[in-house]
């Protein structure tokens, strides 16, 4: 019986797979994350690096012909003359070494995706409290 293939465990474990230009431009995009959302917790989720703050916030990863951001349709939507010089699917920006994601545009997504997971929170904290009762 084959064993199950392992994936990184850590960010820098899947960074070092990578050829070096790769690696290099996906290792500017986590500083990026990083310096932006310096709260969010660095994890592997789906085999690839990924940030949660107040839920997950965006990913990144490599691929054979590709790199990707992944920063959810709702970013692409609300930055769609920002990114519509590259592919985009399902939530993804596909981008290559040679013409990687501006640092300012993926500031900008990522403290946009921070402000909406916030309030995504703070929507459901508000859902669960339960409501006063009046007094007479």
């Amino acid at each position: 019986m084959k064993k199950p293939m392992k994936g990184p465990a850590t960010v820098d474990e899947y960074l070092a797979d990578l050829p070096e230009k790769k690696r290099t431009v996906l290792s500017g995009i986590r500083e990026t994350i990083k310096s932006t959302a310096p709260k969010a917790e660095e994890v592997i989720s789906y085999g690839m690096p990924g940030y949660k703050y107040h839920g997950m916030l965006v990913y990144f990863a490599a691929f054979k012909n590709h790199l990707s951001f992944f920063p959810g349709s709702s970013m692409l939507e609300r930055f769609g003359k920002e990114v519509e010089r590259y592919k985009t699917s399902k939530g993804t920006l596909q981008f290559t070494v040679e013409q990687p994601i501006p640092t300012s545009l993926i500031k900008k997504i990522v403290k946009e995706r921070m402000k909406q997971n916030e309030a995504n929170t703070k929507a459901k904290q508000l859902m669960k409290k339960p409501a006063k009762k009046k007094s007479k």
